[in-house]
């Protein structure tokens, strides 16, 4: 059966729960303190309104009904986990690029393949287009198409793709966005930020982590 379409918050927390599994495993599963932080954190992030403790929980209690998320229980607090893959229906490599998608909005394959670096390493570009093409040429019968290419704006080489997991998108509410693939940065640079930034989420976990205060409260 076809999964309903996400809302924004749930693709955010979806999405904030896939990044952290790969990028920050010593301290997954997530609390639902961590889950809303990593919602609000303000690197590699579309930009969106505050998410509060509340809309993260009901958030994740739908996610679980539809089985794209699951808790478990142990110490003093609940922690949760994604099921994406089998959730959707996709291989892990897919599933990275629609997690980040969900995080950063709409991104051209090679600035994808920059930021799924620590999710998923594709080979080149072309590997991710492989897999964007398929995502968008899904068959009805597995749930339909779950990516689209947006039309390529004025100066960029490569056009973008956005997710269709919260459903169908209108080109015209993305033609006034600006592709980083336009901007002057190199992709090597871009690639030193991204890791850079990466690197900085995950020594702010970890030494959350080791705060005693947040160790008995079973903060991660």
């Amino acid at each position: 059966m076809p999964l309903r379409p996400l809302t924004p918050i749930e693709a955010r927390v979806l999405g904030t729960l896939m990044e952290k599994a790969r990028t920050v495993p010593d301290s997954y599963p997530l609390t639902l303190n961590s889950v809303v932080a990593g919602c609000n954190q303000k690197s590699s992030r579309e930009p969106m309104p505050p998410i509060t403790d509340g809309l993260a929980q009901e958030a994740l209690d739908e996610l679980r009904g539809l089985t794209l998320a699951f808790s478990t229980t142990g110490g003093r607090a609940t922690r949760w986990e994604h099921n994406a893959e089998r959730g959707i229906g996709v291989p892990g490599a897919a599933a990275a690029i629609l997690g980040v998608l969900m995080l950063r909005g709409p991104l051209t394959p090679g600035e994808l393949r920059i930021h799924t670096e620590r999710w998923h390493r594709f080979a080149d570009i072309s590997s991710v287009e492989a897999f964007l093409d398929e995502l968008a040429e899904r068959s009805e019968e597995r749930g339909g198409p779950l990516v689209q290419q947006l039309p390529r704006q004025p100066g960029s080489r490569e056009s973008r793709w956005v997710h269709l997991l919260c459903g169908p998108v209108d080109p015209a509410d993305y033609a006034s966005g600006e592709s980083a693939e336009a901007a002057p940065a190199s992709a090597a640079l871009a690639a030193r930020v991204a890791a850079l930034e990466e690197a900085v989420e995950l020594l702010k976990a970890q030494v959350f982590a080791l705060t005693p205060t947040n160790r008995e409260h079973g903060g991660g």
